[in-house]
């Protein structure tokens, strides 16, 4: 059965790999890729356009760009930043500074909220649909047992706070959506580029392999499972 899908972050390793997974998975699927590069795709079936997740001017303009569909399946917000060349995980709390702090929030946190507030409404009422955010196993609180990375790890954990209160909220009105984070593992690309080292063996994932297990994930996800977030294998993650 062929699906409306729109993945933000489009131009990403893993956003780029949804893409490409939906696009193969069936040639009647309708695919919109949204990132700040615009980049084309050849294929009647994929729409690409811009979006800046620090803008909330171009999030509401992509969202409205996409109401020529009437209705999406599936919502996957495949952004965020760990670092960039102004910016790096810290070591320490001496570390801890506003400007690096306040844009790791921005982008991980505020723009992933500020999608939903704009894209929500774009669900697929009538059947089971998904919104998805990409959030990550360091922003386990429970699970935190070496400090550090504190910008990171306290925006993904805002991210999991916001997943939840929207699956609350949203299945008040659309009770057949399924609102849930996702952990993809350490992928290569460049957000783990600089930490491989210190991944185990077998536990570096290329895109493709993470993005296959996660659309087992999200396809086998039931509407109890809604406010959550999982991991690439399954496993529920523990907030």
């Amino acid at each position: 059965m062929s699906e409306k899908i729109i993945i933000i972050g489009g131009s990403g390793a893993i956003g780029k790999a949804f893409v490409e997974f939906y696009k193969e998975q069936n040639s009647s699927n309708i695919v919109y890729s949204f990132s700040r590069s615009n980049n084309p795709v050849d294929n009647e079936n994929i729409i690409n356009s811009y979006i800046d997740i620090q803008d909330e001017v171009s999030i509401a303009e992509a969202a409205e760009f996409s109401k020529k569909e009437d209705y999406f399946d599936k919502i996957i917000v495949a952004t965020g930043v760990l670092h960039d060349d102004d910016l790096s995980p810290e070591k320490t709390y001496k570390n801890i500074n506003s400007t690096s702090m306040g844009k790791i929030f921005s982008i991980n946190t505020i723009g992933p909220a500020l999608i939903a507030k704009n894209f929500i409404p774009l669900l697929n009422k009538e059947k089971k649909s998904f919104f998805g955010f990409l959030s990550a196993r360091v922003g386990s609180i429970s699970d935190n047992r070496m400090g550090g990375w504190y910008s990171y790890r306290a925006s993904k954990s805002a991210l999991n706070m916001i997943i939840k209160s929207l699956s609350i909220e949203v299945a008040r009105n659309n009770p057949n959506a399924i609102i849930a984070g996702l952990h993809p593992g350490t992928v290569d690309s460049n957000l783990s580029n600089p930490f491989q080292k210190n991944v185990a063996d077998g536990k570096l994932f290329s895109p493709d392999y993470s993005i296959k297990k996660m659309v087992s994930v999200i396809d086998n996800l039931t509407f109890e499972d809604s406010g959550n977030c999982y991991a690439w294998d399954g496993e529920r993650i523990e907030f």
